[in-house]
């Protein structure tokens, strides 16, 4: 059966249309018009002025079980992994790839660091390397592994053991050679230097200990360098009550449960840390240069949840003087552009049918994304009522805790974590 959707607002990943009516089949769209296109048969949903816009893609996430059926729920209709092994992404892939009622994902698999290095101490054990000379065999294996794209760490004001620039330009040089995206982590601005030279694609983070040199955001901004800047994590972690927001905002808080809404509420107080503020200036300046940007969360770490955390990282965007237009291009349209899903992330004739209906005006009030009245994956309504955290999940959200704590600990003492 096609369903077709009347009365709407349309957003279709990059600006507003004069469509007030979307209908797809089979899991795609196939018409959008000013007018009613609905048929016989059809399921019609009214959307009473409402707005329709792509399902929604966090461009960070690190997978936990649960992690997918939970995106879902609040319209995250695709997340894109940073860091997990290949049995986790094996069985994230599978279940995406057998169920339409949960998120669909791609991943980095492991990512590139030094023996020692970051994140070491959260995700032990994976392979590492030391010298230039393994990069093409390091992204071979990870291909092997099915990894989607690549991810590389940058040194982290030297704390603990990292990478040296000649292998990072290494890596960034076989891994294009293959075909793949490369997205770095940083969390200085010497490292956002480091990966923007080694000629990377993605910068994941934005820093907040100091300003980002003007040379520097000019370089990314010619260079068509993207930034995902995880200010839904960075806020916790340096002392903003982002996760406690989310709580507190029923529209969220009515599709948590009890482990998730302590988990918001339980975040890192950012105790000797630079100022958030800074980081939202930073930001600021990218939008200003003429960067793209992607929205992501860095979920689940503390402070952050699956879904949820997007629609607060789309509120912290427009807080940094970006439009909301802008903004809901960065969950949507440029994600996909970016890691080359071509098939997503846009709403047009031919597109995947992950949609999403709200009953306010995202580009009015960004806050209106949390007003979900439907989300459709590939066409299937989603039951946002269905997902419940299970005792697994939050036995593993308890272990990612300690072990961030462990890293947190370490970064404002400036020693190299025990592992």
């Amino acid at each position: 059966m096609a369903t077709t959707i009347v009365n709407a607002k349309v957003f279709d990943g990059t600006k507003t249309q004069d469509w007030t009516s979307v209908r797809f089949a089979d899991g795609v769209i196939t018409q959008c018009s000013a007018v009613s296109v609905a048929r016989e048969g059809d399921d019609v949903i009214d959307a009473a002025g409402g707005t329709v816009f792509p399902g929604l893609i966090d461009a960070h996430v690190h997978l936990v079980p649960g992690a997918l059926a939970q995106s879902l729920t609040f319209g995250v209709t695709t997340v894109l992994d940073m860091f997990s092994k290949p049995d986790v992404v094996a069985q994230a892939k599978e279940q995406a790839g057998s169920r339409l009622d949960v998120a669909d994902v791609r991943s980095s698999g492991v990512g590139a660091t030094a023996p020692g290095g970051h994140p070491s101490t959260m995700y032990p054990p994976f392979p590492t390397l030391t010298a230039a000379e393994q990069a093409e065999q390091f992204v071979a294996d990870r291909i092997a592994d099915g990894s989607d794209y690549l991810k590389i760490i940058s040194g982290v004001g030297g704390r603990w053991p990292s990478l040296d620039s000649g292998t990072i330009t290494a890596l960034v040089t076989a891994a294009h050679a293959r075909g793949l995206v490369v997205v770095a982590h940083v969390s200085s601005t010497a490292g956002v230097e480091e990966v923007v030279s080694a000629g990377v694609d993605v910068v994941a983070h934005v820093p907040a200990a100091t300003e980002l040199a003007e040379s520097s955001v000019e370089r990314m901004a010619e260079a068509g360098i993207v930034v995902g800047p995880t200010l839904a994590t960075i806020e916790n972690t340096l002392g903003e009550p982002g996760g406690a927001a989310v709580v507190a905002d029923p529209r969220l808080a009515e599709g948590l449960g009890d482990v998730w809404k302590r988990w918001l509420t339980t975040g890192q107080r950012g105790r000797g840390m630079p100022p958030y503020r800074r980081a939202e200036d930073n930001v600021r300046r990218l939008a200003d240069a003429g960067v793209t940007l992607l929205a992501g969360t860095d979920a689940p770490n503390p402070g952050t949840v699956f879904g949820a955390s997007l629609h607060r990282e789309l509120e912290l965007l427009v807080r940094c003087g970006i439009s909301p237009a802008r903004a809901l291009a960065a969950a949507t349209a440029e994600p996909a552009r970016v890691f080359g899903l071509t098939d997503r992330g846009r709403v047009a004739p031919g597109q995947r049918a992950d949609l999403v209906l709200v009953s306010g005006d995202p580009l009015a009030d960004i806050t209106a994304t949390r007003a979900i009245d439907r989300v459709w994956r590939a066409g299937t309504a989603c039951d946002r009522r269905a997902f419940v955290a299970s005792a697994a999940e939050a036995e593993q959200l308890d272990a990612f805790a300690s072990q961030v704590a462990k890293v947190v600990a370490a970064v404002r003492q400036g020693r190299q974590p025990a592992r």
